[in-house]
């Protein structure tokens, strides 16, 4: 592609990215190139995401988390992520600030986009991350939440809703920052570490 990447990289996707990441603009070039060499159609599909989850995690099923990962970051919901939706997601699962981590974790939780979170959408995305938990790490977990079932029960406990009761984005990012012990039970920090090992994969 050689010396044709300022030109396929526009000026304003530059600006927009340079402000809204922790990307510098030599750093955005060089992802750019990667991110075409991996996806030449300039998008990458939701099978594609799944299939790079999948060779990171041979021992557990990583489809329904991958799949609820891709959702949070298809901003445009047209079942691709382009560039844009790929250097974001990279920002966020590496080192977004916290509130960023945040609000992306709410975007998570909330499987049907209507701005709330329920407990059958908590206990959705916990179930899909026990997936990604090998049965002997599951073993060493606490008694109260060492089934999907008890860790959405603690979850939904902690910010005191009734069983139909909702969530906001305001009191889930409130109620996380609030209570660490919340946050560890809300992520799974494996995605980091898929993206740590794509970036040496790639250099």
């Amino acid at each position: 592609m050689g010396n044709a990447r300022s030109g396929a990289l526009s000026k304003d996707l530059l600006a927009d990215l340079k402000t809204n990441t922790k990307f510098s603009e030599e750093q955005l070039y060089v992802w750019y190139q990667k991110f075409l060499n991996e996806c030449p159609t300039g998008r990458i599909s939701r099978e594609q995401f799944q299939s790079i989850y999948a060779s990171f995690f041979p021992d557990a099923d990583p489809k329904a988390y991958a799949q609820h990962v891709f959702r949070s970051f298809d901003s445009d919901s047209d079942g691709t992520l382009d560039f844009r939706e790929y250097i974001v997601a990279l920002h966020l699962t590496s080192s977004g600030k916290t509130v960023e981590k945040l609000e992306w974790a709410f975007a998570l939780y909330d499987v049907d986009r209507n701005g709330s979170i329920t407990k059958n959408e908590i206990h959705e995305i916990v179930k899909s991350i026990f997936n990604m938990i090998s049965k002997d790490d599951q073993k060493n977990l606490p008694d109260d939440e060492n089934t999907p079932e008890k860790r959405t029960d603690k979850i939904w406990d902690f910010f005191g809703k009734k069983e139909n009761g909702k969530i906001t984005e305001g009191e889930f990012i409130h109620g996380v920052m609030d209570n660490k012990n919340i946050l560890r039970l809300i992520q799974f920090d494996e995605p980091q570490k898929v993206q740590e090992r794509l970036k040496e994969k790639k250099q």
